[in-house]
């Protein structure tokens, strides 16, 4: 394979205007996809073709390289001279490192400064995939992927749009969404973000609107974003949500409408009321039908407190595929990684695969849970105690996570913010006319004076 031939496999949009393009995506006249990508695309179509045609030009141009450096430092590995590797070692053979940092990190030094895989180290990636199944009991008997780690859930959400929007492609999500999905999904890979209104009248999740989208139009490729805990609104569907949901997306994909789904899980676990549903709805979604993939994206970073630790997975699960087709997909995402950042942090995934084997680990979850509990329980007994509040603002539903909202009634959301910031020497996040508060961040002793201070501040405007 040539350099040149490489680069067009691997960015595919950049000679895609130029090629003609057969039905089934795979490029003639001058320029193919590597043998690499189109094994794998035979591997996909053969026992889901479905899958195949959810996938963007980028996905099915992509594969992670099995025939140059990395295999052959492969190849070399435990020879007595291996002189592939693109590190640089001591001269009894281990990682070379300044002693003033590796003396910051109590593990050994091949768990620290070594390059990980690009799918992320084999035994936190086994690990989470156990994890899973604990997590979400309705998992048992189900086959899925194994996970691949990203650089935490934004870079997730890049690698699904690398694998799955073409430009002009339909980004479905609900109008309150985290504002990153404009960058990860419109303007890196020209996909357009259409939106349905959250909440019906009744304040629970507007079913009634997201279905109206499919069976308004005739039968297309969406990628559909669902992120509960929800960020900004601090929403999780209940338990008497979820069906009606999966059959809707079930009803849709039965019409003829492929759906990728997105199940964003940043804040798993997150959730705070018995009604609320506990699991993922990747449970419900990872075998529903050969016309739905669910693309599970999450990882340490809310479930864990370890922001900065940039670790994330990303996990597929469709109807009727095989282990092949997971294989491929896992190393189409791998592929996706390695050409964006060759691979994520080792010291993080050797630091949380330490923490997860630890003894103390379910225990110190559920510490820090309690925590973030007792605010959310303040929060509601603040609102539920002040009634003069709903003069000025009303809160929109909430049950979880690290948010809650409040839509002012008589002021401007910007101008209330800013009338915070200035003389009541308070931060809180505003858009769409709308306050989002983060009580993750704020400790319960503040948090009433934080909404005495939304309350005068809105009078004084």
């Amino acid at each position: 394979m040539t350099f040149v031939t490489g680069v067009l496999a691997v960015f595919p949009k950049y000679y895609a205007k130029v090629n003609t393009r057969s039905k089934k995506g795979v490029f003639v006249n001058s320029v193919q996809y590597d043998p690499q990508a189109q094994q794998l695309n035979a591997d996909i179509e053969k026992q889901s073709p479905q899958l195949l045609s959810m996938l963007s030009e980028r996905g099915k141009g992509i594969y992670f390289p099995k025939l140059g450096i990395l295999s052959q430092s492969a190849d070399a590995k435990g020879k007595a001279i291996n002189a592939t590797i693109g590190t640089a070692l001591e001269e009894d053979g281990s990682p070379m490192a300044l002693p003033s940092l590796a003396k910051l990190n109590p593990l050994a030094k091949d768990k620290i400064f070594p390059y990980a895989p690009s799918p992320g180290t084999p035994a936190l990636r086994s690990q989470w995939q156990q994890m899973l199944y604990q997590k979400n009991p309705g998992l048992q008997g189900k086959t899925f992927s194994e996970p691949v780690v990203s650089c935490a859930l934004t870079h997730g959400l890049s690698m699904a749009g690398y694998l799955f929007c073409d430009e002009g492609d339909t980004v479905l999500t609900p109008d309150l969404y985290w504002e990153n999905y404009e960058l990860a999904f419109s303007r890196a890979y020209g996909a357009k973000i259409e939106t349905f209104k959250t909440f019906s009248e009744s304040g629970l999740f507007n079913l009634a609107e997201l279905k109206q989208k499919f069976t308004s139009q005739a039968p297309k490729k969406w990628i559909l974003s669902l992120n509960f805990p929800n960020n900004p609104t601090g929403y999780t569907l209940l338990e008497k949500e979820v069906k009606p949901l999966v059959e809707a997306l079930l009803a849709a994909a039965k019409q003829g409408h492929r759906l990728v789904i997105l199940v964003d899980d940043a804040y798993f676990g997150l959730v705070f009321e018995k009604d609320v549903y506990k699991q993922s709805l990747f449970v419900d979604l990872c075998d529903l039908h050969p016309n739905i993939l669910a693309v599970k994206i999450d990882g340490a970073t809310k479930e864990d407190y370890a922001w900065g630790f940039r670790v994330g997975f990303i996990t597929f699960g469709i109807q009727g595929a095989n282990p092949s087709v997971y294989k491929a997909m896992e190393a189409k995402a791998a592929g996706a990684i390695r050409g964006n950042i060759s691979n994520g942090p080792n010291p993080s995934q050797s630091m949380l695969l330490a923490t997860y084997q630890s003894e103390s680990y379910a225990q110190e979850k559920e510490q820090k849970y309690a925590i973030l509990k007792a605010r959310y329980d303040k929060l509601k007994s603040i609102l539920d105690s002040h009634p003069e509040y709903q003069q000025e603002f009303t809160a929109l539903p909430f049950n979880s996570g690290y948010f809650m909202c409040v839509k002012p009634l008589r002021v401007d959301a910007e101008s209330l913010r800013q009338r915070l910031l200035q003389e009541y020497s308070t931060g809180v996040i505003a858009f769409s006319g709308i306050i989002r508060v983060a009580f993750s961040s704020t400790p319960s002793s503040q948090l009433e004076q934080l909404f005495d201070n939304l309350y005068q501040a809105c009078k004084g405007l």
